[in-house]
């Protein structure tokens, strides 16, 4: 199979679809690799080192989804990428359709098969590829909460550890999966004063045990929700619905229970936030301020550290683009049920139920 490789265009995004290592796993097993033109270099791999794992550099983007049966990726495609994207074609990537109603357009126009890496789910509920992404994002989420609240930032001036004799800051986690556990732990080993929500009661009785004394468990109720906002200097959203959009755990209206310099992380800003008032930011221009409250609603959070991203990504998604290239989609998705679930928008018909429902469309058989 023909497998392309694009160089990234959505803002400040310097993550790489593959790195060198997994692109030198398809071209051992005979498959031909295109990869633009310095795709790499914002993770810090070169065009050269793709070369030595058997790629075919191609000056330009063009090149890239003109030549390949399948397109692997980080991001959904963006606007200008539209018109690249042949009937047929094999796209492998986030989507995140649910909140983006002109994507999903796009991508029913072409024909293409889109296969999402965020829905890609196991038989135990587990979302192999979104998980490693969900890791750094958790972290991130932390620092930056921590960086913003300094008063030079918008925040309340306040360090997230506190110094002896003084209050750590309080953090407020929304979600009790692989983002929130890891935005939880972060801001633990910082010293912070976390409590974490849930609306499961057997997550809650795992993180109650396997996380540290200084994170607090709390069922996710609005009442209990509006307890947390007047003491509250960081709120990490990480609430996450498989393939459909994410509810609004924080109104407007509830802003005015919190401190003006009040930190409001959404990690669930691809799939339409979990706040009311939040919209997407990007690393140039991350923050916004609403009602004294500062918003930081990065689309591509684990972007700012590509190097580390990419390689974890590609760590997750190898042994499925490898299924994909070897077997076709078809084939692999037949054999593989965790992958087929990935399936969201297959030539022109949407596959994927919280995606049909969300826009009202029909679902369809792949």
């Amino acid at each position: 199979m023909k497998v392309g490789i694009p160089k990234e265009i959505k803002n400040n995004e310097n993550r790489v679809g593959m790195t060198p290592a997994g692109v030198a796993e398809l071209t051992r097993r005979g498959h031909d690799v295109c990869v633009q033109h310095t795709a790499g270099e914002g993770s810090g791999f070169g065009d050269e080192e793709y070369v030595k794992a058997g790629a075919r550099i191609l000056p330009s983007i063009e090149d890239v989804y003109r030549e390949a049966d399948m397109i692997v990726k980080v991001k959904e495609p963006i606007e200008p990428e539209y018109a690249l994207v042949r009937k047929g074609q094999l796209l492998f990537t986030y989507f995140h359709f649910a909140c983006e109603r002109e994507l999903t357009d796009a991508m029913l126009k072409s024909g293409a098969v889109c296969l999402a890496y965020e829905t890609v789910q196991l038989p135990n509920g587990s979302l192999p590829l979104l998980q490693p992404m969900s890791e750094v994002a958790g972290r991130m989420a932390t620092l930056n909460g921590a960086y913003y609240l300094q008063k030079t930032r918008g925040g309340k001036g306040k360090l997230i550890s506190g110094v002896p004799g003084v209050s750590p800051a309080r953090v407020l986690v929304l979600g009790g999966g692989v983002v929130g556990e890891a935005a939880a732990r972060m801001a633990a080993g910082l010293g912070a004063d976390v409590t974490i929500a849930d609306i499961s009661l057997p997550r809650l009785r795992q993180l109650d045990i396997e996380t540290p004394a200084n994170v607090h468990t709390l069922y996710s109720s609005a009442h209990n929700i509006r307890k947390q906002l007047p003491t509250v200097d960081i709120v990490v959203g990480s609430v996450l619905v498989p393939g459909d959009k994410t509810p609004h755990l924080i109104t407007k209206e509830m802003l005015k229970l919190m401190e003006p310099g009040t930190i409001l992380v959404d990690v669930a800003i691809d799939q339409g936030g979990c706040f009311e008032t939040s919209r997407p930011t990007t690393h140039s221009e991350p923050i916004y301020i609403e009602d004294g409250i500062v918003h930081y609603c990065v689309a591509n959070i684990p972007g700012a550290v590509p190097n580390t991203s990419t390689l974890a990504l590609t760590n997750a998604t190898l042994r499925y683009a490898i299924a994909l290239a070897d077997k076709g989609w078809r084939q692999a998705c037949t054999d593989d049920s965790a992958l087929a679930k990935g399936l969201n928008i297959v030539e022109g018909k949407v596959v994927y139920k919280a995606v049909a429902d969300v826009f009202g469309m029909p679902c369809e058989t792949w």
